[in-house]
């Protein structure tokens, strides 16, 4: 079984890629570089770079390589540009989906993995998330990952694919330093980098309902991620038209964002710094911490890495490509 995996030169991608590929998967990627990395790649796995938007390139593809599944993990997904240009977001993650799976359709391939995200839930009021949960997305991003979903079980169900959405929550760390996150969006990138700057990290919010006053969530290591899609695609082969799986992808554990400032503070040796409390943001729920107790039960997968690994991993990564940040 041969599967194409879209989008596997990003972060999450390559990780994909490599914990498949050491597996002993057979795995190609299609990836259009926006964001990608080649170097992240393994030796020998074949790369086709253009976009899920191209139906010929698709078809072309799956020939050439022999596909028989496919995860797709290529989107656009920063949350705040996705409130700015709502229309990319729905021709790249939505469009671009459908013309995906009418090319998969259209080849007979019978196994799809869909990287969904835990943002379908939106500003959940239940504790924890289970996959039950209602979903209420709150941007556009969130949006098209639900549309998403919508379109990969309907389509499934109408030609005997085997499908499954993954909903995972906030990623952090790398399985090797040259893997690490190179972008800027999230919680502990942003702190490394005020704190490269010599800044304190910042705090939105100490007065909310929870222990210690900031929002609470549950962290998944980005090697724990890779596992699990590694675990449903094995689900997946073999088993055509044998209908669909939702799960979540989580520690089933929250850590705040006071802790997480702390702990990055001692494991990157600036315990002098303090962080600077700002006012709330909007929209930020108080605590979102997801079940892992379905893909569990199913695949009896769970998550080995803890948060100090994640947040010492994810240095590494930082410190190879900013090594002004690493002090001594």
């Amino acid at each position: 079984m041969t599967w194409l995996i879209t989008g596997g030169a990003g972060y999450i991608g390559a990780h994909v890629v490599r914990a498949m590929a050491e597996a002993g998967e057979s795995v190609a990627v299609l990836d259009d570089l926006s964001s990608g990395v080649t170097e992240r790649l393994p030796a020998g796995v074949p790369l086709v770079t253009g976009s899920t938007l191209d139906r010929e390139l698709l078809d072309a593809t799956f020939a050439d390589l022999g596909v028989t599944g496919v995860v797709h993990l290529a989107a656009a997904k920063q949350v705040g540009e996705s409130v700015e240009q709502p229309l990319r977001y729905y021709r790249e993650n939505v469009h671009g989906l459908t013309v995906l799976l009418e090319a998969v359709a259209a080849a007979g391939i019978g196994s799809f993995v869909f990287s969904s995200s835990a943002a379908v839930y939106g500003s959940p009021d239940a504790d924890p998330v289970t996959e039950e949960t209602p979903c209420h997305p709150v941007n556009p991003y969130g949006e098209t990952k639900l549309a998403g979903e919508w379109l990969v079980r309907a389509t499934g169900a109408a030609h005997g694919i085997s499908t499954a959405c993954l909903r995972y929550f906030n990623v952090a760390g790398a399985a090797r330093p040259e893997l690490a996150d190179t972008g800027v969006f999230n919680l502990v990138p942003m702190m490394f980098e005020r704190i490269t700057h010599g800044e304190s990290p910042r705090i939105f919010g100490t007065d909310y309902p929870t222990p210690d006053g900031t929002c609470v969530r549950d962290y998944i290591h980005v090697e724990d991620l890779a596992s699990a899609h590694l675990a449903v695609a094995r689900r997946l082969a073999g088993q055509r038209g044998a209908g669909d799986l939702t799960v979540n992808i989580g520690t089933g554990q929250g850590v705040s964002v006071r802790e997480m400032a702390d702990l990055i503070l001692e494991i990157t040796g600036r315990t002098e710094l303090t962080p600077v409390v700002e006012p709330r943001r909007a929209g930020d729920p108080p605590r979102v911490v997801g079940s892992t107790e379905l893909i569990g039960k199913e695949l009896g997968w769970t998550a080995r890495h803890d948060v100090r690994s994640m947040v010492e991993s994810a240095w590494e990564g930082w410190c190879l490509r900013h090594p002004e940040a690493r002090r001594g």
